[in-house]
């Protein structure tokens, strides 16, 4: 029998994903927001493609704040910005 993939809403452009090539992004019972890597950290998520451009749009329509009903710390987009900043030679 198959099993039933896990999909997603990207809150950048709004299209359902495989859960598996999302990032998530997590506001923990404590109020915190977290990048989850594990994919199982408690608390709402929201999830993001992996994609700048997906990033940049739901920092445009704020869709992350909304998606956790909380601001979203700066230190937050600039970690995820990260995953696609290439190294500079020196």
């Amino acid at each position: 029998m198959l099993r039933k993939i896990p999909t997603r809403r990207c809150t950048g452009c709004g299209e359902m994903k495989e859960k598996k090539s999302l990032i998530r992004i997590v506001r923990t019972p404590e109020g915190e927001i977290m990048i989850d890597r594990t994919g199982k950290m408690n608390g709402r998520g929201a999830y993001l493609c992996d994609d700048l451009s997906c990033l940049q749009k739901a920092r445009k329509k704020r869709s992350l704040q909304r998606s956790l009903s909380t601001d979203i710390p700066p230190e937050i987009f600039d970690e995820l910005e990260k995953r696609w900043e290439v190294p500079q030679d020196g």
